[in-house]
């Protein structure tokens, strides 16, 4: 007679093949979804940019992290030399060392090779981040790295696919169109950026000053119009953060005050 228990659909994978084909399947999802429709404005972004279709595919695959592909793509659209490039890539990825940081210790496994992490480490973006901080604590240690490699070079290779088609048709689609299939991507930062700002007023500031001052820099100064808005919007979105918390902490410190005065008044009437 079978064994119903090995009739169960959920019964976990034995094997790393098994683990890592159960990481893919994890691609069907609502983030994934959002990064590749971010994907299709970076495909119009490189033509628009004129960017080969060779060289988006390199930057998709080697590159990855989607901001730092807009600051490669940006700077060959503005011929800025190749040192100055690399600096700026370097900058921008900065953030993803304390996220790769975070997420190793929870990856690696017992027997798990230091290159096999060296590799993994290469797909660490947002998206891939939070599926492996969410998902891989509650797996077995020997199955968090091919599970999590399951996921992440699948998410990497289906947006090399969605970038070549975007590239593609963004040459035979109406100039209209064209143009909406470039700000997809910026439109999937700004709302990604105002979602994650809910819980701090400042931030989301900092979103509205940015984009209030981006025209008149691009005026005043071209070429370094992205460094004086984020400097000039940022610091301004700063203080005026500071001043709306000095005015939420007013009318609390008053309350308290006066609950104050009322309790040394209650207690005066009580020993009289």
């Amino acid at each position: 007679m079978r064994d119903p228990r090995r009739a169960r659909p959920s019964d976990p994978p034995t094997s790393g093949l098994g683990w890592f084909l159960a990481g893919q399947r994890q691609f069907v999802s609502l983030p994934a979804a959002i990064l590749m429709a971010a994907f299709v404005g970076f495909g119009g972004l490189a033509r628009a940019s004129g960017v080969g279709l060779p060289e988006t595919l390199f930057l998709v695959g080697f590159v990855w992290a989607l901001p730092s592909m807009i600051v490669v793509v940006g700077a060959i659209q503005a011929g800025t030399p190749l040192l100055a490039t690399m600096f700026a890539v370097a900058l921008s990825a900065a953030r993803l060392m304390p996220m790769t940081m975070a997420l190793m210790p929870i990856l690696r496994g017992d027997r798990t090779p230091r290159w096999v992490l060296y590799a993994l480490s290469h797909f660490v973006a947002v998206t891939a981040w939070v599926f492996g901080m969410t998902k891989l604590p509650d797996l077995p240690r020997s199955a968090r790295a091919p599970y999590f490699a399951g996921f992440a070079v699948t998410l990497t290779v289906v947006n090399m696919g969605v970038a070549a088609a975007s590239w593609w048709a963004a040459a035979r689609l109406p100039p209209s169109a064209a143009a909406a299939l470039v700000l997809l991507t910026p439109l999937y930062f700004a709302l990604s950026l105002w979602r994650a700002a809910a819980r701090v007023p400042a931030e989301r500031l900092a979103l509205v000053f940015g984009v209030a001052c981006a025209p008149v820099m691009h005026a005043l100064a071209p070429s370094i119009d992205l460094l004086l808005t984020g400097v000039i919007g940022g610091t301004a979105a700063h203080l005026a953060g500071r001043l709306l918390a000095r005015r939420e902490a007013a009318p609390s410190t008053e309350a308290a005050d006066l609950t104050a005065d009322l309790d040394g008044s209650a207690e005066g009437e009580g020993r009289r």
